[in-house]
């Protein structure tokens, strides 16, 4: 992955004095802090598997907006300083007045162009402090109010706009604005619609699996290991889930644990087709995990479930179940 910081600005949102400080300049994108902090942000947040996908509105002056800076005749700072305003005045409105320091970037990922916005909450550190009491040097250790994200941590609250196909890609946090519950960034400032995440969408799908599969006396764990299976090799061959399709395989030998699972599948709100990204999909879908009453945990590959030469689940006649797990030829501790 190749990226290229174009323009950046940084303004601080300070809900806590009620103050903001909007800068009229821009972030010096050849500095090595600059550059460095932006990139490796922008590179966890463009696969970001918890990311909601969204639609700008007809009506939207977001839009608008993004487009007379694209075309020239609107300067970034004005249009960064236009999306700060927005985030300010909704979130002082809010329940959750954190203070933040607000990142709009123009950038390139590989050959897309992009338009970020990043609210990088402020964090409590601490540092020290270089003090003279007495004629004499004092050093001491003292809070830190206006710490940025470390590069090990993520930014929670970003939206990501593909300049070409308007695509959005955001997560945010609901908040409580004038009584009512949003989602600021799409609702307030950008104006589009909202989708769940791929991660969400593989987590309800394997929920209903489970749901419908219990509620009929069937395996969950041979029902999940068939989810898990189709959604790996699905990923080999197309960047898009079809959960129903995916349903259709896992209750392939009852219609009527299908029809089921389709309608959970619609009442849940899940599209008709998700953009799970192939190591997503390996990361979900390679191992199934199961826990006994015992408290017994195992962890295995989810197509050995139909592979009894490495293990299989007995029934036993006094209705308890037995694993044996075969053809090990070592034993490590994890």
């Amino acid at each position: 992955m190749i990226t290229i910081i174009n323009k950046a600005v940084l303004h601080i949102l300070d809900f806590n004095s009620g103050t903001t400080v909007f800068s009229e300049q821009e972030l010096d994108t050849q500095s090595s802090s600059v550059s460095t902090f932006l990139t490796k942000h922008m590179e966890k947040l463009y696969s970001d598997p918890n990311s909601r996908s969204g639609a700008f509105q007809a009506n939207s002056e977001f839009k608008n907006r993004m487009a007379a800076y694209i075309a020239g005749s609107l300067d970034f700072t004005s249009f960064s300083v236009y999306i700060a305003e927005l985030m300010y005045s909704a979130i002082a409105k809010s329940d959750a007045l954190d203070p933040a320091d607000l990142v709009v970037c123009d950038v390139n990922v590989d050959d897309n162009r992009l338009l970020a916005i990043l609210k990088c909450n402020n964090k409590i550190g601490f540092t020290h402090q270089v003090t003279t009491s007495d004629g004499k040097i004092k050093n001491d250790i003292i809070n830190h109010y206006a710490i940025l994200p470390s590069l090990s941590q993520k930014i929670d609250e970003y939206a990501v706009i593909e300049v070409n196909s308007l695509d959005i890609k955001f997560s945010d946090k609901k908040r409580s604005v004038d009584g009512e519950e949003i989602y600021v960034i799409p609702d307030r400032i950008l104006d589009c619609s909202s989708t769940i995440s791929p991660k969400q969408a593989i987590n309800l799908v394997n929920a209903i699996t489970r749901k419908v599969s219990g509620g009929h006396g069937q395996s969950s764990v041979a029902a999940m290991s068939k989810a898990k299976n189709y959604l790996v090799e699905n990923a080999e061959v197309s960047e898009y889930l079809d959960p129903i399709e995916l349903g259709k395989e896992v209750f392939r030998s009852s219609p009527m644990m299908q029809e089921e699972y389709i309608k959970e599948v619609k009442n849940a709100g899940i599209p008709e087709t998700v953009k799970i990204d192939k190591d997503l999909a390996n990361k979900k879908g390679r191992n199934h995990k199961i826990k006994t009453d015992t408290g017994i945990e195992i962890e295995f590959p989810a197509d050995y479930f139909q592979n009894k030469d490495y293990i299989e689940f007995i029934n036993n006649p006094d209705g308890t179940l037995s694993i044996a797990l075969k053809n090990i030829g070592k034993i490590m501790n994890s």
